[in-house]
């Protein structure tokens, strides 16, 4: 490409935060389409931040080779000093528009938002709003769905299928389960060790009456609370369970004998707000969780 070099002539050269943070997020995602899906920008768009940026710093910062992008060497020279202006401006705008709003707030999340995302959101939301208090726990969706109900939580985020989604729900994403060993272990034959997220998990009574529809036999193989132990004891070749699809690859692969059994449904990740009349906060809280992960996470 054609860069004008205004810095060789010693004219002022401005860096603008918004192409900053562009030229960053094509780095961390890894192309100019996932960067404009998390920015909500279009390509387009993307596009002509990153040329605006190279000419006004007058060299090339990214090396386009077919369908890979990564930084050149003046592009990663640069990267770190554009994470801090990007990190300074946002939090100089987030404490100009921080509110008076006041008051306790409590949320809920299951594993599927794992917990340093979570922490990031709610960072933010405690910067732009200082005089608020912020409960937050980690927990199943069961339990989660039911202290919304009776209002021991304000907000939580859980799992469902189609047949316990509320009108109110607020969607994230959506994903398919699927049926998941290791790549080493097929238990294509006798009774299945059967890996479970233990008494509280939202998947067995989805998947235990497929299989007993179709006579395999299976047994509580090895039971753990949280998505990566699950993940990890499929990998080790302890038994089968069921995952999002996108947990496999890495050794975990699809398991081929579920394929003959009806299909797994189609799970959602929602938000869902405690009944009954919302406080400013709650409302400031869910709008905040609503924003910030639907931006890094389009709804499907």
């Amino acid at each position: 490409m054609t860069v004008r070099h205004d810095w060789v002539y010693g004219e002022r050269m401005q860096l603008d935060v918004e192409s900053l943070r562009t030229f960053l997020a094509v780095v961390d995602h890894g192309g100019m389409t996932r960067a404009a899906e998390h920015l909500d920008l279009s390509q387009s768009a993307v596009s002509w931040k990153i040329k605006r940026l190279e000419a006004r710093v007058g060299r090339d910062l990214l090396v386009r080779n077919g369908h890979s992008i990564h930084p050149s060497r003046d592009g990663t020279a640069l990267l770190d000093d554009a994470r801090e202006m990007v990190a300074l401006h946002d939090q100089a705008v987030e404490r100009l528009r921080s509110s008076d709003l006041t008051g306790h707030v409590s949320i809920g999340s299951n594993e599927e938002v794992d917990a340093e995302r979570m922490a990031a959101v709610l960072g933010r939301f405690k910067r732009l709003h200082p005089g608020a208090s912020i409960e937050f726990v980690i927990a199943h969706t069961e339990e989660l769905a039911e202290r919304v109900k009776v209002g021991t939580l304000d907000v939580v985020i859980v799992q469902v299928d189609d047949g316990h989604l509320e009108p109110d729900d607020e969607p994230l994403w959506s994903d398919q389960l699927c049926w998941a060993t290791s790549e080493c272990c097929s238990f294509d034959e006798g009774t299945v060790p059967l890996i479970t997220f233990g008494d509280h998990c939202f998947y067995r009574p989805l998947s235990e009456p497929l299989l007993a529809a179709a006579d395999i036999d299976h047994t509580a193989a090895f039971a753990v609370s949280s998505t990566a132990g699950v993940r990890a004891a499929i990998d080790a070749g302890l038994g089968v369970g069921v995952l999002s699809s996108k947990y496999l690859g890495d050794g975990v692969v699809e398991w081929a004998r579920g394929a003959g059994l009806d299909a797994l449904p189609r799970v959602h990740q929602i938000v869902r707000v405690a009944p009954g009349p919302r406080p400013l906060i709650v409302e400031a809280l869910l709008s905040s969780v609503l924003d910030e992960l639907r931006r890094a996470t389009p709804v499907s």
